[in-house]
């Protein structure tokens, strides 16, 4: 590599990458500092950018990162720092915990900008098909929320029954970047941000079963819709005492996700079928891709229910996921890939048009070279049919009795 690469490039801000991507491998400065034949001191003046990293250095720390020096010396996207993510409520969390968070949001920052790079490799930026922020009109906060709820499916075209998969109409039909990644801690939910050069991304816990995926992504579509500007963090500690964006966030979910009147006439019609039990609502609730407390809050908020039926059915030694497979209930339905669809399409299309060679590519979709060959093969034999957002802005998204316990 020519010295006159590095003499071009500011070195703060590949200090800041280098430091980046050793925190996201987890390994300390003082590794890093032995794999140069460098003092820490040294380590940590090359990531503030107080000192040029040479070529060499530069070379081994970029194998020892598993990643190549083009990744850092090759011009990208210029994004600002996600520095202004926050919790919504008030947490305590360790030193482990806020350290695996950092981490999330760094990794939130780099598929963002990768997702430029590819747009811009391409020539296809995502398509955006935001509604206004909404206005709050002073009234009470169930009545905002379903207000909102109910218009935005009528925007989508979604009616007023169960959803389909939630994500794919989000990020097709809406044009919010939609990632789902293993977190940790665990009870780490989903985490919202938004700029205006990046628009909306959401990343969403994927070590969470699809129905609580499903609620994470309601709710944080709702800070999109309701208070766009406040990038955040969902974490689900047992906190009771939320703030008011968070209690409207969680009320529109359960407006959005289940409607009043079409889920009434449902539940009333269940009744007219006989006594009904526990089994009967985790069928209704798998039917709208929710988990059975959020279908129990729900049927009691609308009063289809006796408040402290959640209370009771926790509080007995009833097994939902027993139950789930005695009556052959399935997984929600719902796509768990890491990548939006229309980031795996320009990844892949811009690898067969020679835009990026199969290293890149490899980096991009977080996959060794073999793994990423297979998916090149693959797409090359199969025709496009997956209903991903293409340059026109069109998408294809468009569109048991049980016995356990009475409720």
């Amino acid at each position: 590599m020519e010295p006159s690469i590095l003499a071009s490039i500011d070195s703060k801000a590949l200090g800041a990458e280098l430091k980046r991507t050793r925190q996201q491998r987890k390994m300390r400065q003082e590794d890093a500092a032995q794999i140069i034949d460098v003092a820490r001191t040294t380590m940590i003046a090359i990531e503030n950018g107080d000192r040029r990293i040479r070529s060499d250095e530069l070379v081994k720390l970029a194998r020892a990162y598993g990643r190549s020096v083009g990744d850092f010396v090759r011009p990208r996207p210029t994004i600002e720092r996600f520095t202004r993510v926050q919790f919504r409520a008030p947490l305590q969390q360790s030193d482990e915990e806020q350290e695996q968070i950092d981490l999330a949001i760094n990794l939130m920052e780099d598929l963002c900008r990768d997702y430029l790079e590819l747009e811009q490799i391409a020539g296809q930026p995502l398509i955006r098909a935001y509604p206004p922020e909404y206005q709050h009109s002073g009234e009470s906060l169930e009545i905002e929320a379903e207000n909102l709820a109910q218009a935005e499916r009528s925007r989508l075209g979604l009616g007023d029954g169960p959803l389909p998969p939630l994500r794919d109409v989000l990020e097709q039909d809406v044009g919010i970047r939609i990632f789902y990644i293993p977190l940790d801690p665990w009870k780490l939910s989903a985490m919202y941000y938004y700029s205006d050069l990046i628009g909306a991304c959401i990343v969403v816990n994927s070590k969470h079963r699809e129905d609580r995926c499903r609620w994470s992504l309601t709710h944080d579509y709702c800070h999109f819709l309701a208070d766009r500007q406040r990038p955040s963090i969902e974490f689900n500690d047992g906190y009771q005492r939320m703030p008011g964006s968070e209690r409207f966030a969680d009320a529109f979910a359960g407006h959005f996700l289940m409607p009043a009147e079409k889920l009434a006439q449902r539940f009333n019609g269940m009744k007219q079928q006989g006594p009904v039990r526990t089994r009967d609502i985790l069928i209704l609730a798998n039917r709208y891709g929710v988990s059975l407390q959020a279908m129990v809050l729900r049927l009691e908020k609308l009063r289809l229910l006796n408040t402290g039926t959640w209370d009771k059915i926790s509080g007995s030694n009833f097994k939902t996921q027993e139950a789930q497979r005695e009556l052959g209930l399935g997984e929600v339905p719902g796509r768990r890939d890491m990548f939006p669809l229309h980031y795996r399409r320009l990844a892949i299309e811009a690898y067969h048009e020679g835009k990026i060679t199969e290293g890149r590519l490899a980096r991009f979709l977080h996959a060794d070279r073999l793994t990423v060959r297979e998916i090149a093969e693959e797409s090359e034999a199969a025709p496009d049919t997956s209903g991903v957002q293409h340059p026109s802005g069109e998408s294809s998204s468009r569109r048991a009795r049980g016995d356990i316990s009475d409720v």
